[in-house]
Protein backbone atom coordinates (compact mmCIF):
# COMPACT_ATOMS: atom_id res chain seq x y z
CA UNK A 1 0.00 0.00 0.00
CA UNK A 2 3.00 2.52 0.39
CA UNK A 3 4.17 1.96 -2.97
CA UNK A 4 0.78 3.48 -4.38
CA UNK A 5 0.51 6.67 -2.23
CA UNK A 6 4.23 7.39 -1.27
CA UNK A 7 6.47 7.17 -4.58
CA UNK A 8 3.58 8.49 -7.25
CA UNK A 9 2.98 11.50 -5.18
CA UNK A 10 5.93 13.33 -5.58
CA UNK A 11 5.49 12.43 -9.35
CA UNK A 12 1.21 13.56 -9.25
CA UNK A 13 1.72 16.53 -7.82
CA UNK A 14 4.33 18.62 -10.37
CA UNK A 15 2.35 16.88 -13.02
CA UNK A 16 -1.35 17.48 -11.62
CA UNK A 17 -0.57 21.08 -11.56
CA UNK A 18 0.93 21.43 -14.95
CA UNK A 19 -2.30 19.78 -16.35
CA UNK A 20 -4.17 21.92 -13.77
CA UNK A 21 -2.19 25.01 -14.94
CA UNK A 22 -3.12 23.88 -18.86
CA UNK A 23 -6.61 23.39 -17.87
CA UNK A 24 -7.31 26.65 -16.42
CA UNK A 25 -5.71 28.91 -19.53
CA UNK A 26 -5.94 26.88 -22.27
CA UNK A 27 -8.50 24.73 -21.92
CA UNK A 28 -11.24 27.21 -20.37
CA UNK A 29 -10.47 29.60 -22.81
CA UNK A 30 -11.62 27.37 -26.09
CA UNK A 31 -14.74 25.69 -25.27
CA UNK A 32 -16.65 23.30 -27.71
CA UNK A 33 -20.46 24.24 -27.60
CA UNK A 34 -19.84 25.89 -24.73
CA UNK A 35 -18.46 22.88 -23.02
CA UNK A 36 -14.83 23.23 -21.20
CA UNK A 37 -12.78 20.21 -21.80
CA UNK A 38 -10.83 18.78 -19.03
CA UNK A 39 -7.68 18.14 -19.08
CA UNK A 40 -7.26 16.96 -15.39
CA UNK A 41 -9.96 14.71 -16.10
CA UNK A 42 -8.66 12.82 -18.92
CA UNK A 43 -5.13 12.43 -17.17
CA UNK A 44 -7.40 10.72 -14.35
CA UNK A 45 -8.66 8.12 -16.52
CA UNK A 46 -6.07 7.66 -18.63
CA UNK A 47 -4.07 6.85 -15.29
CA UNK A 48 -6.86 4.59 -14.48
CA UNK A 49 -6.70 3.08 -17.89
CA UNK A 50 -3.33 2.13 -17.90
CA UNK A 51 -2.51 1.19 -13.99
CA UNK A 52 -5.91 -0.39 -12.62
CA UNK A 53 -8.69 0.95 -10.09
CA UNK A 54 -6.15 1.50 -7.31
CA UNK A 55 -4.11 3.75 -9.28
CA UNK A 56 -6.79 5.59 -11.22
CA UNK A 57 -8.90 6.51 -7.82
CA UNK A 58 -5.63 7.99 -6.06
CA UNK A 59 -4.93 9.97 -9.02
CA UNK A 60 -8.41 11.41 -9.20
CA UNK A 61 -8.36 11.78 -5.53
CA UNK A 62 -5.41 13.67 -5.52
CA UNK A 63 -5.46 15.65 -8.40
CA UNK A 64 -9.17 16.25 -7.67
CA UNK A 65 -8.22 17.71 -4.56
CA UNK A 66 -5.86 20.32 -6.48
CA UNK A 67 -8.80 21.30 -8.28
CA UNK A 68 -11.23 21.72 -5.52
CA UNK A 69 -8.16 24.00 -4.32
CA UNK A 70 -8.02 26.36 -7.10
CA UNK A 71 -11.59 26.38 -7.81
CA UNK A 72 -14.78 27.89 -6.67
CA UNK A 73 -16.16 23.51 -5.77
CA UNK A 74 -15.92 22.98 -2.00
CA UNK A 75 -13.09 20.75 -1.20
CA UNK A 76 -13.50 17.20 -1.86
CA UNK A 77 -16.00 17.88 -4.73
CA UNK A 78 -14.40 17.20 -7.50
CA UNK A 79 -11.89 14.59 -5.23
CA UNK A 80 -14.61 12.48 -5.33
CA UNK A 81 -16.04 12.27 -8.38
CA UNK A 82 -11.98 12.66 -10.43
CA UNK A 83 -11.64 9.72 -8.11
CA UNK A 84 -14.86 7.52 -9.23
CA UNK A 85 -13.84 7.93 -12.57
CA UNK A 86 -10.63 7.08 -12.21
CA UNK A 87 -11.70 3.49 -10.31
CA UNK A 88 -13.79 3.36 -13.34
CA UNK A 89 -11.67 3.39 -16.21
CA UNK A 90 -9.34 1.24 -13.78
CA UNK A 91 -11.76 -1.14 -13.45
CA UNK A 92 -12.43 -1.84 -16.69
CA UNK A 93 -8.31 -2.25 -17.46
CA UNK A 94 -9.11 -5.92 -15.37
CA UNK A 95 -10.35 -7.14 -18.35
CA UNK A 96 -7.21 -6.89 -20.04
CA UNK A 97 -3.71 -6.41 -18.32
CA UNK A 98 -2.14 -4.59 -21.12
CA UNK A 99 -4.95 -3.17 -23.16
CA UNK A 100 -4.06 -1.68 -26.86
CA UNK A 101 -4.38 1.80 -27.37
CA UNK A 102 -8.02 1.62 -28.81
CA UNK A 103 -9.28 0.04 -25.89
CA UNK A 104 -7.84 2.06 -23.63
CA UNK A 105 -9.07 4.76 -25.05
CA UNK A 106 -12.49 3.21 -24.51
CA UNK A 107 -11.83 2.40 -20.84
CA UNK A 108 -11.05 6.31 -20.29
CA UNK A 109 -14.12 7.64 -22.56
CA UNK A 110 -16.22 5.45 -19.56
CA UNK A 111 -14.25 6.67 -16.55
CA UNK A 112 -14.84 10.35 -17.87
CA UNK A 113 -18.87 10.09 -18.43
CA UNK A 114 -18.55 8.60 -14.99
CA UNK A 115 -16.64 11.02 -13.25
CA UNK A 116 -18.39 14.02 -15.46
CA UNK A 117 -21.43 12.87 -14.09
CA UNK A 118 -20.63 12.25 -10.82
CA UNK A 119 -19.63 16.27 -10.09
CA UNK A 120 -23.71 17.18 -10.22
CA UNK A 121 -24.65 14.24 -8.51
CA UNK A 122 -22.18 15.24 -5.67
CA UNK A 123 -23.06 19.18 -5.66
CA UNK A 124 -26.77 18.04 -5.74
CA UNK A 125 -25.95 15.49 -2.68
CA UNK A 126 -23.73 18.65 -0.82
CA UNK A 127 -27.01 21.06 -1.44
CA UNK A 128 -25.50 22.90 -4.34
CA UNK A 129 -28.92 23.00 -6.48
CA UNK A 130 -28.97 23.80 -10.20
CA UNK A 131 -26.43 21.15 -11.11
CA UNK A 132 -28.82 18.26 -12.49
CA UNK A 133 -30.25 19.54 -15.48
CA UNK A 134 -30.62 18.95 -19.69
CA UNK A 135 -27.08 20.48 -20.06
CA UNK A 136 -25.82 17.30 -19.01
CA UNK A 137 -26.67 15.34 -22.14
CA UNK A 138 -24.59 17.82 -23.88
CA UNK A 139 -21.75 18.45 -21.52
CA UNK A 140 -20.90 14.43 -20.85
CA UNK A 141 -20.37 12.82 -23.83
CA UNK A 142 -18.24 15.67 -24.84
CA UNK A 143 -16.09 15.31 -22.30
CA UNK A 144 -16.08 12.08 -22.25
CA UNK A 145 -15.05 11.52 -26.11
CA UNK A 146 -12.53 14.46 -25.63
CA UNK A 147 -10.97 12.32 -22.67
CA UNK A 148 -10.63 9.32 -24.53
CA UNK A 149 -9.49 11.28 -27.42
CA UNK A 150 -6.39 12.37 -25.16
CA UNK A 151 -6.05 8.66 -23.71
CA UNK A 152 -3.35 8.04 -26.06
CA UNK A 153 -1.29 10.62 -25.65
CA UNK A 154 -1.87 11.15 -22.31
CA UNK A 155 -1.42 7.29 -20.99
CA UNK A 156 2.31 7.38 -20.96
CA UNK A 157 2.55 10.61 -18.70
CA UNK A 158 -0.35 8.81 -16.47
CA UNK A 159 1.67 5.75 -16.27
CA UNK A 160 5.10 7.04 -15.24
CA UNK A 161 2.85 9.38 -12.90
CA UNK A 162 1.58 6.50 -11.10
CA UNK A 163 5.09 4.56 -11.42
CA UNK A 164 3.30 1.52 -14.04
CA UNK A 165 5.68 -0.79 -15.56
CA UNK A 166 4.39 -1.80 -18.86
CA UNK A 167 4.26 -5.45 -18.73
CA UNK A 168 7.24 -7.31 -20.80
CA UNK A 169 6.72 -10.46 -22.92
CA UNK A 170 8.80 -13.39 -22.77
CA UNK A 171 10.00 -15.74 -25.29
CA UNK A 172 8.89 -19.25 -24.79
CA UNK A 173 11.73 -21.38 -24.20
CA UNK A 174 12.19 -24.16 -26.51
Amino acid sequence: MRGIFVAPLLRILPVGLLALSLQRVVFANHPIHDVRLQLVLALVVAAGAGGGADRGAVAGFVLGLLSDASGDTPLGVLALAFGVGGMTAGYLHRFTPDPQWWLAAMFATAGAAVGEMAIPLVKAITGDSGWLNSDLLITVPIVAVSSGLMCPLLMPVGRWMMGVKRKKWKAMAE
